[in-house]
């Protein structure tokens, strides 16, 4: 299983939720699925100089999985759509073989 652990500036839920609802189905697809979702108040410490108010794991089967899901034409239009104007900034905090 292959998991990555994200943090996101989300400036508008709203539209926020109109992505994460345009791209279930294209990461179930592609046998991945969100483990954690969390919505932050407050980071206490960051070593990079970014704004979190979203933190989530999703993960994969494997590796591969995930770059085919990130890098497939539905997906790229969902993103275009409705991640781009709602979401400020993007963390990997981290990825991992689990």
């Amino acid at each position: 299983m292959f998991e990555m652990l994200v943090g996101l500036e989300v400036s508008n839920d709203e539209i926020y939720d109109q992505y994460r609802a345009a791209m279930k189905p294209i990461l179930n697809r592609f046998g991945g699925e969100f483990g954690y979702d969390f919505k932050v108040s407050e980071v206490l410490k960051s070593e990079e100089n970014t704004e979190i108010n979203r933190v989530f794991t999703i993960r994969f089967s494997d590796e591969q999985s995930k770059d085919a899901f990130f890098n497939n034409d539905d997906y790229q239009l969902a993103k275009q759509q409705f991640f781009e104007t709602s979401v400020n900034q993007v963390t990997i905090i981290a990825s991992y073989t689990k």
